[in-house]
């Protein structure tokens, strides 16, 4: 690609970060913030908790670091937990260089860890963010100690045709109404009015982004991955066949542990009772992993 991302306008710019102030007053006080000069751009990092093994977080597509709130507390108690706003995309991260191909998405993330002087990372993405953590492990794994995948999409099956059949309307007709028929039948319930989905709309509406299209990975590039790997899968998640997605990453990645929740959708840790769960296997996972020998 040549072209960068960037604000349609600056009315857009100040409608979008005063829904994500909103969004971010969700989450704990950060302890320390970063921006993190890479070869692409300015990384906006929130740091919080103590000095635990590092676990970075990476966001579902224009979520920003905002949509951890409801994990930051729980993770932060035993870890130094890092929440990344996803370069190219709308948040606090500012592109300056273009991305030639997904190899450059993994680079940036590659040049923030190095920055941060972080050797060893328990990398968590959810939705789109895992799809980033699966793409570091394949082509960046030097400074991972471990990937989590919370639902990832386009890792290991294709985006269901609902996906399109509804988002494609709500994006070409930018209607409220059609937006709340899409975040409603991907999350399972109306939740288009909290401050973290309204940040995401606000992304869609304010922000051009300009990165490579995410297309799942090569048989070849999965099993190439050698870094323990968790992935959950949402049971109920509208945006693939889960079941599907679970069982090829099984076959493709056999070191792997892949478990299906079966009552969780998409936004795996939305309900309570997932949340809990999700935090405990992420927390096992990083310490499991923390103890593997090399």
């Amino acid at each position: 690609m040549t072209k960068i991302g960037g604000f349609r306008n600056p009315a857009a710019e100040k409608r979008y970060f005063a829904a994500y102030d909103r969004a971010m007053a969700e989450c704990p006080e950060p302890a320390q913030v970063f921006d993190v000069e890479t070869r692409h751009g300015s990384t906006r990092v929130y740091r919080y908790g103590g000095e635990g093994p590092p676990i970075a977080l990476l966001p579902g597509l224009l979520a920003t670091s905002a949509c951890f709130a409801a994990l930051l507390p729980a993770l932060a108690d035993r870890h130094a937990v890092y929440a990344i706003d996803t370069l190219g995309e709308a948040g606090r991260s500012v592109q300056r260089a273009p991305f030639k191909d997904v190899r450059d998405r993994a680079s940036a993330i590659d040049d923030v860890f190095e920055s941060l002087e972080l050797p060893s990372v328990h990398l968590v993405g959810g939705s789109t963010g895992g799809w980033h953590a699966a793409n570091q492990a394949i082509h960046a794994p030097g400074r991972l100690a471990s990937i989590t995948l919370l639902d990832a999409t386009t890792v290991s099956a294709p985006f269901a045709r609902k996906v399109f059949r509804y988002g494609l309307p709500a994006a070409l007709l930018d209607s409220d109404r059609l937006w709340r028929r899409f975040v409603t039948w991907s999350a399972g319930e109306d939740i288009l009015d909290q401050p973290a989905a309204q940040l995401v709309l606000a992304g869609i509406r304010c922000y051009r982004a300009r990165v490579p299209f995410q297309v799942l990975p090569s048989e070849e590039a999965l099993r190439s991955i050698e870094i323990p790997t968790l992935a959950l899968f949402g049971g109920r998640s509208a945006v693939h066949d889960s079941a599907a997605a679970a069982a090829r990453l099984e076959s493709l990645l056999p070191h792997a542990d892949v478990e299906i929740l079966p009552d969780a959708g998409h936004y795996l840790y939305f309900r309570p009772d997932d949340r809990e769960l999700v935090i405990k296997r992420v927390l096992d996972w990083a310490g499991q992993a923390a103890r593997a020998p090399e």
